[in-house]
């Protein structure tokens, strides 16, 4: 019994396909996979999108930094005190109206 070769066309045709199988995967990763162009994008957007809510919330530690400050010891803020005192034990004094 010989060992016959396989067809040189065949050969060049399975070379043809593997190779283009491997770029396709390539191709595919490059644009889809883990590390891919969609994959930046989508981090790029959540980064922006975090970036705003650590600004917000700057400006909200900010805010209460400031209210705290207004309302210490060494610097008391009575006006900051009044509506403090009305908004969260919702005192009233005897000369107002309250309208619901």
């Amino acid at each position: 019994m010989a060992h016959r070769k396989p067809p040189p066309a065949l050969l060049g045709t399975l070379f043809v396909l593997l190779a283009f199988g491997v770029g396709a995967y390539f191709a595919f990763s490059s644009v889809q996979g883990n590390y891919g162009v969609f994959r930046r994008i989508q981090i790029e957007a959540e980064t922006e999108a975090l970036r705003n809510e650590r600004d917000r919330l700057m400006q909200e530690v900010a805010q209460l930094r400031n209210k705290t400050r207004r309302l210490s010891d060494d610097y008391l803020d009575l006006d900051l005190l009044d509506e403090q005192a009305r908004d969260v034990l919702g005192l009233v004094r005897s000369d107002e109206v309250v309208l619901r």
